[in-house]
């Protein structure tokens, strides 16, 4: 009876967390299918996981159930990480297929238990052991598992997701409360344990999908304040800020649709142009921002230059596109940190920018205007 109570229980929360998903605004609509199948897929091996306790051996007649129900959680457990996966990589599946090869022979072994004993034997007294061939079901989990860890690494070194780290803590919090089970099996800690990472999983995904800007897909400014609050005293960074020169031109000439595709196309070259060592930002307007650790002056300006390439690169294809001023701030660490400071300077060094290129320009027009008439 006391195990109904926390698998009814459990299958509640998960009732609760698919319509929190449904209705919510914060996760990113891509990521709820997956999360859809993996809530789904939960509940079906919990109750899986409770028939075969309610149709254990002191009940003869319910082999049958008992049987069903273990093919079931056998065969749809490894599933579980794969799903949490997708709601990281969607496309994981369309290149690696082959990922899926452990899984699908275990699904194979599970239903052809019943018969042959390979993955667990229900005797006829109806008494539960584990098949000559557990170690498939292991191995089929723990791959499916690696995966999990190994896609949430990889995405986080590509793209410096912020929660990686809390990820990877969860995942090791479901490795292990999945893991007791397996040395105890009379434990019945794993469900338990995917429920709650799961409704976590939720927290961290709203609040990561709530960190991007809508318009440029970079990271938003909420999302800059909060790293700059995160920085640590002894750590040295560089900030840089750009800023689109005449935006208010552009928007007042070509209409504020044409706006939002010239921020756009600069978002993407900023994006493109430097390496994932260096975090960026939509600060806000025609504003960026960018983070990184690194603070070798020539390795930041070889990136601005490479921004200033590729930002050229699309004038050269017919984008009518304004020039971009940028300034950027150094702090080497091993003094009291002042990131307000830092920001200050990276923004009157772009403005200083900003006034020479603003003189450039118009001493080029005005030998323009002076040709023109001679």
């Amino acid at each position: 009876m006391m195990y109904a109570a926390t698998y009814f229980i459990d299958i509640a929360a998960l009732t609760i967390l698919m319509g929190l998903l449904r209705s919510s605004t914060a996760v990113h609509p891509g990521r709820k299918r997956p999360f859809a199948a993996g809530i789904i897929l939960t509940v079906l091996i919990l109750s899986a996981e409770a028939v075969t306790i309610a149709a254990g051996e002191d009940h003869l007649d319910l082999r049958t159930l008992n049987l069903l129900a273990n093919v079931i959680g056998f065969a749809l457990t490894p599933l579980i990480p794969i799903v949490i996966s997708l709601i990281f990589d969607r496309g994981i599946l369309k290149v690696h297929r082959l990922i899926l090869v452990p899984t699908m022979l275990n699904i194979m072994a599970a239903l052809l238990s019943p018969l042959f004993g390979i993955l667990f034997q229900i005797n006829e007294s109806n008494q539960y052991s584990r098949g000559d061939f557990f170690f498939l079901f292991i191995t089929a989990y723990a791959f499916n598992f690696m995966i999990l860890v190994v896609r949430t690494l990889d995405m986080g070194k590509t793209y410096n997701y912020p929660i990686v780290k809390k990820l990877m803590a969860l995942s090791v919090f479901t490795i292990l409360g999945t893991s007791i089970q397996l040395v105890v099996p009379s434990a019945y800690s794993s469900w338990h344990s995917v429920t709650l990472a799961l409704g976590l999983y939720f927290l961290l995904l709203s609040e990561f999908d709530t960190s991007f800007d809508t318009l440029t897909g970079l990271y938003n400014r909420s999302s800059f304040d909060k790293a700059v609050t995160e920085l640590r005293k002894p750590s040295a960074f560089s900030v840089i800020i750009l800023d689109i020169n005449e935006f208010k031109n552009v928007n007042d000439t070509y209409g504020h649709d044409y706006g939002d595709k010239v921020i756009q196309a600069v978002a993407s070259v900023v994006k493109a142009s430097f390496s994932k060592d260096f975090t960026c930002y939509r600060y806000g307007g025609d504003e960026f921002s960018i983070l990184s650790r690194e603070t070798d002056p020539d390795q930041i300006e070889t990136q601005l230059k490479t921004m200033t390439i590729a930002l050229n690169d699309v004038r050269e294809n017919g984008m009518a596109l304004p020039t971009v001023s940028y300034g950027y701030s150094i702090f080497q660490g091993g003094e009291d940190l002042n990131v307000y400071k830092a920001l200050k300077e990276a923004d009157e060094e772009m403005y200083r920018y900003k006034k020479v290129h603003k003189a450039k320009a118009a001493k080029e027009k005005k030998y323009c205007d002076a040709v023109n008439e001679a």
